[in-house]
Order: C-alpha cells, then structure tokens, then sequence
C-alpha cells in the first residue's frame, strides 16, 4: 500500500541557514492534516519536540506516521564521521523512543557548505566532483553511519542525492551505489533532484529500484532550470526562483513513476517535498494543490 506524507521543509523548514522564518511546527503539522497527509519526516533538529514523549504526543495527536529525519554530514570530510555518528544515533534515537521504529535516517552530505558545488548545482561538471580517495573516505563514512544506526537501533538508513553537495549527477549517485553496502544503504530517489542534477528519474527508479527504499516525491521545472544556468544562479536562488515547482507543472513523469511503483507493489511511502524558502508564499496552498496533482494518478 502507498501512503502519502509531506515534509516541513516544504514549509520553509530547511537545514539551511536562511533569512526569514519558517513557521512553528504546531501550524505545520496541522495544515499538514488539512491537506490530506497522513505522515511526515521530523525535519531539521530542533523543530519538532527533541523529548519522545512530547513527540509522540504532538503526531498522535495529529494522527501523523513518523517517517525518517534529515541529517547532513560532511561525508568527504573523514574528521567530521564521528560527529555524524553521533548525530545519527541522537535522531534515531528520539525516533525509535518515540515509538516509530521503522523510520529512516535520511543520510545526505552537507549540502550548501561546499562553494563550488552550491554555485553551480544544475550545471556540475565531472571536474567539480571528488578524487578517488575523497570518494572512499564519503562512502566509507556513510556506511559507519548506517551500521552504527543498524547495529544500535535496527534501523535503516537511506543516502539522499541532493544539489549543492557531492552527490548530485547521475553518475554520482551510481559510484555512491557501487561503493557502498547494499545491505546497509539504501537510496532515498527524489524526482526533483535526480532531474535539475541532470538525470531522468524514471531511469533511475527502474535502474535502482532494489535499492530505493525511501521515496520523496519533487517536480523540476526546466525553464528555471536553464534561467539558473543563463545567469549563474546558485543553488538557492534557483530555488527562490521556483526551479522546485508544485507537481505536475515540470519535466517529471510522475505518472509513469506511479505506475511502476504500483507494478512492483511498492509497500512504503510518497514523501511530497517543493522547497519553500521562508516569505516565498503559500505552502499550504502548495500542498493542497500537490496532493491533489498525486489524487489525479490514482493516490
């Protein structure tokens, strides 16, 4: 069975450093509900309640599922491996205390604090990527991260493709494949990074499909997608300027990704994610019109 949830962070409840301010996680939630979702990921930490009775309270109360957490780590950095252990483990932690054991960890490099991949995300170029030894130290630390979650908490773990960081292009996220353990690392497809990273995410659901156990649902818009690349956008410019657009109004065939999910009988969940920077208008009214858009393929 398919179900369908959303994310703060498209309510402008992002891991990044940003002018403006998202709104609290009580009015989140609740438009959540009234937008027809029945789950959510706990976004950044600190945003939703850090005690797991006041947690599990809060989404009981909603009758919200708790379906994974965000968490950055500077994977080519091997010094920075611990504090993401660390990290990990804090955040499946309040998941598992919670009472929602089968959530994943949503692994993902630091996204945004590398300059070079967060000027040109869109446009990355095999001479922006990492050297042999850098890709083995990111792919190695990802692993520890995922046994440590695994070993500790029987949790799974799922690497995130994300612009703005290492792991953005088609070609990337096949070396991340090849040098990982599958036993520990599953990927987490977004359609709508897969596609502004210069892929087509049909292709990489087919071709990963064993592998993807997380699924987060984004559209590309292709018009802003070449405006960011006219004009030299960063990564969160070409965000501000929409390149994440409400579903069904990009590039993404997301019928022809329903109906493969549905084909293989895909028994998890739909994470909706369109990155909404805090002042940029209304969330509400984007998700209602996504889940709707999601209604229309049969959801």
């Amino acid at each position: 069975m398919i179900q369908i949830a959303n994310a703060p962070c498209s309510w402008g409840a992002l891991e990044f450093e940003l002018e403006g301010k998202s709104l609290g996680y009580e009015q989140v939630l609740s438009e959540m509900v009234e937008t027809g979702y029945t789950g959510t990921e706990l976004g950044d930490w600190g945003f939703m309640p850090s005690n797991p009775n006041e947690l599990r309270e809060v989404l009981k109360e909603k009758n919200l599922q708790l379906l994974g957490a965000f968490v950055p780590v500077a994977m080519a950095i091997e010094e920075e491996h611990e504090k993401g252990v660390e990290l990990a483990l804090k955040t499946a932690g309040l998941m598992f205390d919670a009472g929602y054991k089968d959530s994943f960890i949503v692994l993902a490099d630091e996204n945004g604090s590398i300059e070079e991949r967060t000027k040109n995300a869109g446009r990355i170029t095999p001479e922006m990527g990492l050297s042999e030894s850098q890709w083995k130290v990111f792919a190695e630390g990802a692993d520890k991260i995922a046994k440590a979650v695994k070993d500790k908490y029987d949790m799974r773990t799922v690497f995130h493709h994300h612009c703005g960081g290492y792991v953005e292009t088609p070609r990337e996220v096949a070396k991340l494949m090849k040098l990982t353990d599958p036993n520990l690392l599953g990927l987490c497809l977004d359609m709508g990074h897969f596609a502004f990273g210069g892929g087509n995410p049909l292709e990489a659901l087919e071709k990963y499909y064993k592998r993807i156990w997380h699924v987060h649902f984004k559209d590309y818009d292709p018009k802003v997608g070449q405006e960011a690349l006219e004009n030299n956008y960063d990564y969160f410019k070409s965000v501000e300027k929409g390149v994440f657009c409400e579903l069904g109004e990009g590039s993404v065939d997301f019928e022809s990704i329903v109906n493969i999910l549905k084909e293989n009988e895909y028994n998890g969940w739909i994470v909706v994610e369109q990155d909404v920077l805090p002042g940029m208008g209304s969330p509400k009214k984007c998700a209602a019109n996504n889940r709707q858009f999601i209604k229309s393929l049969g959801l």
